[in-house]
């Protein structure tokens, strides 16, 4: 089987009424990416689709070239590829790019963690993270609507360390390690213990605490692994355990 690539820039134009289309409302590339990552983290694409340029061009009311460089971005992450003759297609949750995200992630924040600790966060950003606490205590049994508060709860911390835009490296890492987290709500992994994981984070940022801040990111940042296993067994048409 061949290597899979990246999608080609050929192809031919789109229709007059896709064009007519993009041209009075036009999404952007990163609109479009970020819609189909979306569809992918919540595997409303679920791996092994088969996804189609001109389907997404209408689907957007676009042209193919914009999907077309959404689906570059996606390649690159490791949530689509491309193979010769076949198609392009949702690649599967790679137990190994699991593993490879979260140890990056573990990396990235505990010491964003560390820093919000050591010189304090704003008041906004407490609010932020407060929040983010009280819509997922709402979306329990909501997984999609959780796991976006989740990402605000993170995001709070990332954004207030004030080191550039520090949290579109987090995302772009952790796509892999989204899939599965998402496959294990709320059933596998207690949405309880990730939202008490979540108050003992904020709370040891808060004390000042980094050691606590330290220790309660590793606890956190471990939920998905302790059941990758599990996971990969129920759901082997989803998963591949290539550790």
């Amino acid at each position: 089987m061949s290597a899979p690539i990246r999608p080609s820039a050929g192809g031919p134009a789109s229709s007059g009424a896709e064009t007519v289309r993009a041209i009075s409302a036009p999404l952007s590339v990163a609109a479009i990416h970020a819609t189909i990552r979306q569809d992918i983290i919540v595997l409303r694409l679920r791996p092994g689709t088969r996804v189609s340029e001109n389907e997404l061009a209408r689907r957007f009311g676009t042209s193919r070239t914009p999907v077309r460089e959404a689906l570059f971005r996606l390649v690159d992450e490791g949530l689509v590829a491309v193979w010769p003759q076949r198609g392009t297609f949702i690649t599967h949750i790679s137990l190994r790019a699991v593993r490879r995200a979260r140890f990056v992630r573990e990396a990235m924040e505990v010491a964003i963690l560390r820093r919000a600790a050591e010189q304090g966060l704003s008041a906004a950003n407490q609010t932020m993270a407060e929040r983010a606490i009280e819509d997922q205590e709402a979306a329990r049994d909501q997984p999609e609507w959780f796991t976006r508060a989740d990402d605000a709860f993170h995001r709070a911390f990332a954004d207030g360390i004030d080191v550039g835009n520090i949290w579109a490296v987090l995302e772009r890492e952790k796509a892999q390690f989204d899939r599965l987290r998402f496959l294990s709500l709320p059933n596998v992994t207690p949405v309880e213990t990730l939202i008490g994981q979540h108050r003992a984070m904020l709370d040891a940022v808060r004390r000042g605490d980094v050691t606590a801040a330290e220790h309660a990111a590793r606890e956190h940042l471990s939920e998905v692994l302790k059941v990758s296993d599990t996971l990969a067994a129920t759901h082997p048409e989803l998963i591949v355990d290539d550790t």
